[in-house]
């Protein structure tokens, strides 16, 4: 293909609109910085503050997988503390960041079609005016695992990663709606950010979505200000989020300036289509699923993690293996977690510690001992209070590659 002078000019001057709307469009905000030269960078050469989650705050280790907009996973063995540091923190956004965030001038709006009193509040009046609640709770993107699906669906392609279990710090939902008074009819709670849609549309929300009335009165319901004892960064929502342990973590909203109470179900930017949604019966991989035969993701499955020791481990033969790792169950809790080195044809028990709190993830551990020399491969999984367990495969295909939460597993030498 040949350009003319002109044809150069114009691809140039979109390269430098594209470079300055990526920076507008949460790079500053973020790093609070300037790309010095970003006119000069040459085309396809990406700077690399986008490739290294570090410039985040995050882990040097943390893996980018898509940076517009910023979606950043944990590998499985840094996930082994107990509370999950903000450095270790997985990111999923949707849109791009808000910038020029200012906790003094934040208000919150809760209005809707079954909200009896209307009201705006500012963030220090929230702060004053109810109770702070601090809890632990897991938080999973519906997505994680992705990668795990054959044939490959759409969609960041995360592998175990996606998963927190942080201590945040706010009021409850509950009692916020209860002081501005839901009618009878009250079904859903929807929420709009400050997130700006990729496309630069201000008409258009990235994503707005929500929960039913049960889910949000539940006690460990927050619109939180402050996690790991300190302000919220802003890539997690500063300064403020909601936080819906247990469930997608697309329904806890982030940079919340509004919360609406509806007499139906949300119908807000990805609540419908195949977003956050599986077909309510299997189907074969790869085929389409009408709409109307799909169900919203409500309480995330069973699933666990190891943490320790990272897959790829050598061990010297007669010497136990210390292991260790998460569980979580959505809603429920864990009874039980199990591992296998033979690839499941026995299972064996774990030590199983209580969680801190309703919705928080749980620690087990084990000492793991090799019969012989050579290749091992350890699997675990976690069953729920209702009996519920994780499959030692990869469960039902759905068109957007959700609630993957197979036996996770990982690699050891024995020397």
């Amino acid at each position: 293909m040949i350009f003319s002078r002109e044809n150069m000019e114009t691809m140039k001057n979109k390269r430098r609109d594209f470079i300055k709307k990526s920076i507008s469009g949460g790079l500053l905000a973020t790093f609070a910085t300037d790309i010095v030269f970003a006119d000069k960078l040459p085309q396809g050469i990406q700077p690399l503050i986008v490739e290294d989650p570090n410039l985040l705050g995050k882990h040097k280790d943390l893996v980018v997988l898509n940076e517009r907009p910023w979606n950043i996973e944990t590998p499985a063995h840094l996930l082994d503390d107990a509370i999950t540091p903000l450095d270790k923190m997985f990111v999923r956004n949707n849109g791009t960041i808000p910038e020029n965030v200012e906790a003094k001038n934040w208000t919150l709006t809760i209005e809707g079609e079954s909200v009896k009193a209307p009201k705006t509040f500012t963030l220090d009046e929230l702060k004053k005016k109810f109770k702070h609640y601090t809890y632990q709770l897991q938080l999973e993107c519906a997505g994680n695992g992705r990668s795990g699906f054959s044939p490959q669906t759409a969609g960041n392609q995360w592998h175990e990663g996606a998963i927190s279990c942080a201590e945040w710090t706010g009021i409850r939902v509950k009692d916020l709606l209860q002081y501005v008074g839901l009618k009878e009819d009250a079904v859903y709670i929807g929420y709009y950010g400050k997130d700006k849609h990729l496309s630069g549309d201000t008409s258009k929300a990235p994503i707005s979505r929500g929960v039913p009335i049960t889910k949000a009165l539940e006690e460990e319901s927050l619109l939180a200000w402050q996690v790991n004892g300190q302000d919220i960064p802003l890539v997690h929502g500063f300064p403020l989020r909601l936080i819906f342990g247990g469930w997608p973590a697309s329904t806890s909203g982030k940079w919340v300036e509004k919360i609406v109470v509806r007499n139906k179900v949300h119908d807000g930017e990805k609540m419908d289509g195949t977003h956050y949604r599986v077909p309510a019966y299997p189907v074969e991989p790869g085929s389409k699923v009408a709409e109307a035969d799909m169900k919203i993701i409500e309480s995330m499955p069973v699933k666990s993690l190891i943490t320790y020791p990272r897959s790829g481990a050598i061990v010297e033969q007669g010497k136990t293996l210390p292991l260790r790792g998460h569980a979580w169950a959505g809603d429920l809790r864990v009874s039980a977690v199990h591992y296998s080195i033979d690839f499941g044809a026995t299972w064996q028990t774990t030590i199983l510690q209580a969680p801190k709190n309703r919705l928080a993830w749980q620690q087990w551990s084990a000492e793991v001992s090799f019969p012989s020399k050579g290749y091992y491969e350890i699997w675990v999984k976690a069953t729920d209070s209702k009996g519920v367990a994780q499959p030692m495969v990869i469960p039902a295909w759905n068109p957007a590659g959700y609630l993957n939460n197979a036996c996770h597993r990982i690699a050891v030498k024995i020397i």
